[in-house]
């Protein structure tokens, strides 16, 4: 796309209450591959985003208020005018993120399958009766509770994922009955403000307020604004832990459903599918060049295959193609900006010098990093970022253990619990994983990768609270409320 595509896709300006109001300033989107300019992007204040949130709150009854059929109906709506616009909306993308272009396609085709799971879910927000007679004092009352909306949301989307990310903010919160008001990253706005674009197009045919939809741009300052506002009754965030943890504290009492960091870990048993476990490790670990809070980060195998993993590994890793995210075969292309290649190739270099070997890769290529695969990484004190912490690059990491019981032990050994994935032909093995392992999610004979846009999605410990997913996002949306009736 065209700057000018780009800037045409959208009107000017921030879409804050039920128009579009000039920004205050506006600063340069860059393609990530090479550094050039693609669009300049609207920046917003703090005085734009406590008027999103002020108009958001007094559209709240208003927006809790409109029929299951009609927030049916722009749900469904959304899912058809994003498919429409697929093609040059994953030109958008991998323009503005520096993904590769076959993941810029699945994020689309992802974010289409969300709205319509949202539109299917919509029908299903609902409670129950309560048998009040279970005590005497409950004799000739009935009891039922409902769901209903919890108030006004604010969504916070990730710099990797921008598009589907906001989707799964806005999606369930509209379900739900809830105005939202979402701020995408700094670095990727731009497709963001274009599905804002969309959806508030689909609200206005079905005679409902655009500005059930907002969002805003703008810095941490900006954000503080808005998940610190009284009005706001959630926050939902998706990001580093460092901030989802800043911003659980400063929005204390409201809601906070957090999805964070993660280094997901790939269990290689000794009965398992060395192919089938190769092939996801380079599937898993280099897709989205590494951006992509479960990709495979940790390989953890058994002895008895360790040494045959780590040679099927070396000798298939030039199929991951490195170079421009335009090209159909590219895998890996440049990071999001420079300060996250640095950070990567230190890490890279901290591992090697403390003795981790440097099988392949992990070097500068033009703005990229080669696919990088480190073998026999110590166990140190303090620990190694690139074995502790969530790398966000092309880099997947390699020890081994000597039977399961060490493994799952070592998997959990992390601050972090997103999704893990085990290899393994052994069924009970395979269930002994799923009750070992301290995670969100876990994966066999998969990528951890792999999730579904309709499951329940999230993690433990440093990895978020709370769940995504269109139904269970909307019950993170909602409120029960009881109803107690004597008759």
């Amino acid at each position: 796309m065209t700057p000018e595509q780009i800037t045409g896709s959208f009107p000017a300006g921030l879409p804050v209450g039920d128009g579009w109001v000039p920004a205050p300033a506006t600063e340069p989107v860059t393609f990530p591959y090479d550094g050039s300019e693609i669009a300049q992007a609207p920046v917003g204040d703090e005085t734009l985003a406590r008027q999103a949130v002020e108009h958001a709150a007094a559209l709240r009854k208003d927006v809790a208020r409109l029929p299951t059929r009609v927030r049916r109906r722009v749900l469904g709506g959304v899912a058809a005018a994003l498919a429409e616009v697929a093609r040059p909306m994953e030109d958008l993308l991998v323009l503005e993120t520096g993904k590769p272009r076959v993941d810029c396609r699945t994020e689309v085709q992802r974010a289409v399958a969300t709205w319509e799971a949202a539109a299917d879910e919509v029908a299903h927000i609902h409670g129950e009766t309560v048998p009040l007679d279970l005590l005497p004092s409950g004799d000739g009352m009935t009891g039922f509770w409902t769901r209903r909306p919890i108030g006004v949301v604010v969504g916070i989307a990730g710099f990797n994922y921008p598009m589907l990310l906001a989707s799964h903010k806005i999606a369930p919160a509209l379900a739900a009955g809830c105005p939202v008001v979402v701020k995408p990253a700094p670095a990727t706005p731009l497709a963001t403000l274009w599905l804002v674009h969309l959806v508030r197009e689909q609200l206005a045919a079905a005679d409902a307020p655009a500005g059930a939809v907002q969002l805003v741009t703008g810095d941490a300052a900006v954000g503080r604004t808005l998940t610190t506002h009284d009005a706001v009754a959630a926050v939902s965030f998706t990001g580093s832990a460092a901030i989802g943890h800043r911003i659980a504290r400063d929005a204390a009492p409201r809601k906070v459903v957090l999805e964070l960091g993660s280094n997901a870990a790939l269990v290689v048993a000794a009965d398992a599918d060395l192919d089938a476990a190769a092939d996801a490790v380079l599937r898993g670990g280099y897709y989205a060049s590494g951006q992509a809070c479960i990709a495979v980060q940790r390989v953890i195998a058994v002895e008895e295959v360790a040494e045959e993993l780590e040679k099927r590994l070396a000798d298939r890793l030039a199929e991951v193609v490195v170079g421009d995210p335009r090209e159909e075969a590219t895998r890996v292309s440049a990071l999001i900006d420079e300060a996250a290649t640095d950070r990567v190739l230190a890490w890279v270099d901290e591992a090697r010098a403390a003795g981790a070997r440097v099988v392949a890769g992990g070097v500068r290529n033009g703005r990229c990093i080669t696919p990088a695969l480190l073998a026999d990484v110590p166990d140190v004190p303090g620990g190694l970022p690139a074995w502790d912490e969530e790398i966000f690059g092309p880099v997947v990491a390699l020890r081994t253990v000597p039977d399961l019981d060490a493994a799952y032990a070592l998997v959990n050994d992390s601050r972090y619990g997103l999704h893990a994935a085990v290899f393994t032909r052994d069924l009970g093995a395979a269930f002994t994983a799923i009750d070992a392992l301290d995670v969100g999610g876990v994966v066999i004979n998969e990528v951890p990768g792999y999730r579904s846009d309709v499951a329940p999605y999230g993690g433990v410990k440093d990895s978020g609270i709370g769940r995504e997913g269109p139904r269970f996002a909307i019950e993170e949306l909602t409120v029960t409320r009881m109803a107690v009736i004597r008759t």
